[in-house]
C-alpha cells in the first residue's frame, strides 16, 4: 500500500438513524469524526459537520443505505468485490452536497461519477426518493442472529479484541470499523492490524504503527468517551517464539494478540516451544486462532497445526493469557476438543471477530454460541469485562 494517500472526509450519524438494525441501543447524536485511510502518511484530515442527507428525521439517507447494504453483505460473507462497490459509492458521494446528489439522482447522471455504477446509482436514487431499495429489503431478511444458542452471552460482550483495517489487510478505514462497532453497541474495539513480517497482509512497521496510534488518538478525542478505539496489534509469533515487533512499540499498546501465521506445519515439539515462548512473553495478552486451521470458505481447507495443547494452555492459564475463540466460521478455532481442554485447565478466553470488514464485526454471534455450548463461565471471557478492568488485566505483566 502506498504510504502517501489522500485523507477522506466522512459524515456519519451515530445511533438509530445510521445504525438501525445493527443492534445499537445508543441514543442518536451528532458528532464530527475524522476519517483517514491507512495509506495516509500524517493523519491530518479536514473536519466536516455530519450530515447523512436524510430526507426526514429517522429516514435513511443514501450514505446510510449504501453502508447498510455493505454491512449486511459482509456479515453474509458475500464476494468482496461486490461489497466494495457499495462502499466505494458511499465514499464518492460523501463530499458532495445534498442538492447535488438529489439533482444527479433525478437527472440520471450519478453514473457519470467515478465509483458509481448502475446498481449503486439505483440504490442512491431510491434513497433520495425515500424508497427502500429492493436490494436492502432482501438483505434485511438476513439481519437476525448469525448463530443461535449464545444470545445471552453475546449480549454481555462489551467489545472485540481482534479487528483489522485498511492499514493492513482489512477493507475499510479504521474509523469505519469503530463507527460500526459503536452501532453494534460495543463499548470498545481493539484495532489489531498485522505486524511487519506479514508482508502479504501489509503488516505495519514500527513507523507506520506509530502513525496509526496518532490517528487512533484523534478518533478517541472526537468520540469524547462515548466509545474507545483501543490500540492493539496482531503480532506474529516468530519461529523461536519471539514477537514480531519491538518491545518499545508493544509497550505502547493497550492489547496485544499473538498469532502464528507461518510454518504452520512445524513439527509438534518445535511448535509447542514456539507457542509457549510467545505466551510467556509479558507483552502477550491473547493467543490468536491457536491451531491456524481453515474448515470452510473460499481460501480452502487447512489442517490444524500440531502442538502439545495441554502444555500451551497450561502456560496460558499460568500467565493469564486469554485463549481466543475465533468467531470466523471458516476457522472455528480452537476446535471443540481443545476449547474444552482450555476450559478445564482454567484458561481465560476472548471471543473475537477477527473482522477484516465492518459487517464481520457481527460474527461474534458464532463465538458466543460456541462458548455457551462449551459451558464457559462468562466472567472468564475478558471481553465481557468493562474497559478499565480489561486494560488493567492487559497491563498486569508489563
Amino acid at each position: 500500500m502506498d504510504e502517501v494517500g489522500r485523507a477522506e472526509e466522512s459524515p456519519w450519524r451515530t445511533g438509530a438513524s445510521v445504525g438501525s438494525g445493527l443492534g445499537t441501543t445508543r441514543p442518536a447524536t451528532r458528532r464530527t469524526v475524522r476519517v483517514t485511510s491507512g495509506s495516509c502518511a500524517t493523519g491530518a484530515v479536514e473536519e466536516k459537520k455530519l450530515d447523512d442527507m436524510s430526507s426526514s428525521e429517522g429516514a435513511r439517507g443514501p450514505v446510510s443505505t449504501l453502508r447498510r447494504i455493505a454491512f449486511l453483505m459482509e456479515r453474509q460473507r458475500e464476494e468482496s468485490r461486490r461489497i466494495e462497490a457499495f462502499r466505494n459509492a458511499a465514499r464518492t458521494i460523501l463530499p458532495l452536497g445534498e442538492e447535488e446528489v438529489r439533482r444527479r439522482a433525478e437527472a440520471g447522471t450519478l453514473t457519470e461519477l467515478s465509483g458509481i455504477g448502475p446498481s449503486t446509482a439505483a440504490v442512491i436514487t431510491d434513497a433520495c426518493r425515500g424508497v427502500v431499495p429492493d436490494r436492502l429489503v432482501a438483505l434485511e431478511r438476513t439481519a437476525g442472529p448469525l448463530a443461535t444458542g449464545g444470545e445471552d452471552l453475546r449480549a454481555r460482550l462489551r467489545g472485540d479484541l481482534h479487528s483489522h483495517s485498511d492499514w493492513s489487510d482489512g477493507g475499510s478505514p479504521l474509523e469505519e470499523m469503530a463507527m460500526t462497532a459503536m452501532e453494534l453497541g460495543h463499548d470498545y474495539l481493539v484495532l489489531t492490524d498485522h505486524s511487519p513480517r506479514l508482508r502479504v497482509a501489509n503488516g505495519l512497521s514500527a513507523e507506520r504503527l506509530t502513525r496509526q496510534l496518532g490517528v487512533v488518538d484523534a478518533v478517541n478525542e472526537h468520540l469524547d468517551g462515548a466509545f474507545t478505539l483501543l490500540k492493539g496489534i496482531e503480532v506474529d509469533i516468530l519461529d523461536d517464539g519471539s514477537l514480531d515487533q519491538t518491545p518499545e512499540m508493544l509497550g505502547r499498546l493497550d492489547v496485544r494478540v499473538a498469532s502464528v501465521h507461518s510454518k504452520l506445519k512445524m513439527e509438534s515439539a518445535s511448535m509447542t516451544r514456539r507457542m509457549v515462548g510467545a505466551v510467556r512473553n509479558p507483552h502477550t495478552n491473547v493467543l490468536g486462532h491457536c491451531t491456524g486451521r481453515l474448515v470452510t470458505g473460499n481460501r480452502g481447507m487447512r489442517p490444524q497445526s500440531q502442538f502439545d495443547a495441554k502444555a500451551v494452555f497450561a502456560a496460558c492459564a499460568e500467565e493469564g493469557v486469554a485463549v481466543e475463540i475465533n468467531s470466523r466460521p471458516e476457522r472455528r478455532d480452537p476446535p471443540t476438543q481443545l476449547l474444552e481442554l482450555a476450559r478445564d485447565l482454567g484458561c481465560l478466553f476472548s471471543i473475537d471477530s477477527d473482522a477484516h470488514a465492518p459487517g464481520q464485526l457481527d460474527m461474534l454471534d458464532f463465538g458466543a454460541a460456541r462458548a455457551t455450548e462449551a459451558g464457559i463461565d462468562p466472567d472468564r471471557i475478558v471481553n465481557t469485562w468493562e474497559r478499565d478492568r480489561l486494560l488493567e488485566w492487559a497491563a498486569a505483566r508489563l
